[in-house]
């Protein structure tokens, strides 16, 4: 595949990735809990996921029960939590602010590969993770202290959303060796879904189902922010490496940002832009081109 081509894959991927606080917004207007989004999203996610999977080879779709395990820790431990804590954060927060606050998730898993695969905090590591921690203070406003300062239970929550989404790669690594990249992802939504729709109350506003505008927004929050943006940016990956391709992929705090901006006109101040790109810049810098660790595996696998 031509570069240029796979770069463009992975834009549109990431985009799609970006625009999904829309998505998640206009469904709150109409009358959904945030818990009740996660479960929308798990359910149409793993319904899209299902019959692209049936179509391409349906090989893929078999799994061993004893291997349940993984996708219980993919789908329920990590991709469960991580959608409960990113939507209750662009509620309690804002698109922008929510999306920047999951981009500490390499962060994390630059901790979590220390203290459970003793990999080396390089000089490089060490600079990306203070650099993501000043600029999450910019960007919440705690420092310096401005009246755009976010509340503690927000800041809780987007770090939570960075948190669980790096334990994906975690359990993500052991599910690769087995099975292809589509299949850990579809059964990382088929489980997802098994988990949170019993305890969404999505039963008490069936009738909110009859407007023909929340299926769009199913649509858009399914196929386009969840499978689509799966398949492109994986076929993105055939032709560039995963760490230039997470780099690619900060494209999608900055279309968070301009969509909040021009459909909800959220505004941030100059201090949390400053943040904003210092996060991005951690997010270039802790990519080292020999590093094969599990934060290629989070980035090549992005369920986001």
């Amino acid at each position: 595949m031509d570069k240029k081509l796979a770069y463009l894959y992975i834009i549109i991927g990431a985009s799609f990735w970006g625009i999904i606080g829309v998505f998640v917004t206009r469904l709150y207007e109409l009358g959904f809990t945030p818990t009740q989004v996660v479960s929308i999203r798990a359910l149409a996610a793993a319904f899209f996921l299902i019959v692209y999977a049936s179509y391409k080879n349906r090989k893929l779709l078999q799994i061993n029960a004893s291997d349940s395990k993984y996708f219980i820790g993919t789908g329920i431990v990590s991709i469960v939590f991580f959608n409960l804590c990113m939507f209750n954060a662009i509620q309690e927060t804002s698109v922008s602010i929510a999306a920047i606050l999951l981009y500490t998730a390499p962060a994390f898993v630059t901790i979590f590969s220390r203290i459970w695969f003793h990999e080396s905090l390089t000089p490089r590591k060490i600079s990306a993770l203070l650099i993501t921690f000043v600029g999450c203070s910019f960007v919440i406003g705690i420092f310096p202290n401005t009246s755009d300062s976010i509340s503690l239970y927000g800041f809780v929550l987007g770090l939570g959303s960075g948190f669980f989404y790096a334990l994906y790669s975690i359990f993500g690594k052991f599910a690769l060796k087995k099975y292809d990249s589509l299949t850990v992802t579809v059964y990382t939504f088929i489980f997802a879904a098994v988990a949170i729709t019993p305890f969404s109350g999505l039963t008490s506003v069936l009738p909110l189902f009859a407007n023909t505008e929340v299926w769009l927004y199913i649509l858009g929050l399914g196929f386009l922010s969840t499978m689509l943006a799966y398949i492109l940016y994986t076929k993105g990956l055939t032709a560039v490496e995963s760490s230039r391709a997470s780099i690619i992929a900060t494209v999608e705090p900055v279309i968070a940002a301009l969509s909040s901006f021009l459909l909800f006109h959220e505004t941030l101040n100059s201090w949390q832009y400053l943040g904003i790109i210092m996060v991005i810049a951690a997010v270039i810098i802790v990519q080292e081109p020999t590093n094969k660790n599990l934060r290629n595996t989070l980035v090549s696998n992005q369920s986001n």
